[in-house]
């Protein structure tokens, strides 16, 4: 009897066990789509508002959720906007191993990442920008990837130069320090306020790239604008 009653408690403890996770495999499914579903309306509505104009309840809402739901899967909108960050700079990586991939030159890289640029400053407030320094957390993770941009941007110019695009006599390591500072102003001095990002970009960026060009460089340069 009492082999008996174990053999019973152990059958009936398996088809708990097996009810339990056929129970729990789609809501684990629905949890997943529903995290990837915040984190992209999140990233919209922070881009075309601003971060600090909008609050949690305005993404519980958008989403016709409630906000413990939306809590359960994000403890605060610092973890969201950090989450949302981290993704966009894993897609622009992904986009530029493509292209490095399918064997695109610097120049069809550049004109690529000029045209994601646009668009993405078309569709983002300023105070998106400036709302980014409000989060330690988003800081701190774009201050822990400064190397990992610095390696892929020598690596960028470095290829420019084996192909002919870019000049050999130049000092690409005081090149970056002055584009670095060139970003800096933009966007400490909110320049994106004043003008539009083509003439920025025009006026500014590919000023200073076509003085470390080749003639075929220049041409290619003039090309893209």
């Amino acid at each position: 009897m009492e082999n008996m009653f174990v053999f019973l408690t152990f059958s009936y403890l398996c088809i708990i066990f097996q009810k339990n996770m056929q129970e729990t495999k789609p809501i684990t499914k629905y949890r997943l789509a529903l995290r990837e579903k915040i984190l992209t309306t999140a990233m919209t509505a922070f881009a075309k508002n601003g971060i600090k104009a909008v609050k949690m309840d305005d993404i519980a809402q958008s989403l016709s959720i409630s906000k413990r739901t939306l809590y359960e899967i994000y403890d605060n909108k610092e973890l969201l906007l950090y989450e949302g960050i981290k993704r966009y700079e894993q897609e622009r990586e992904a986009e530029m191993k493509r292209l490095q991939s399918n064997k695109a030159n610097v120049m069809d890289m550049l004109l690529q990442s000029y045209k994601v640029k646009i668009e993405e400053f078309r569709m983002t407030h300023p105070t998106f920008y400036t709302d980014l320094v409000l989060y330690p957390k988003v800081q701190a993770f774009l201050e822990n990837n400064k190397d990992k941009y610095h390696e892929r941007f020598m690596h960028f110019l470095k290829q420019g130069v084996r192909e002919g695009f870019f000049r050999q006599d130049v000092d690409y390591e005081l090149v970056t320090i002055m584009l670095d500072a060139i970003g800096q102003r933009i966007m400490n001095d909110q320049l994106y306020r004043q003008y539009t990002i083509e003439h920025i970009f025009k006026n500014m960026v590919f000023v200073t790239l076509r003085g470390f060009c080749t003639p075929k460089g220049t041409r290619a340069i003039d090309g893209i604008l």
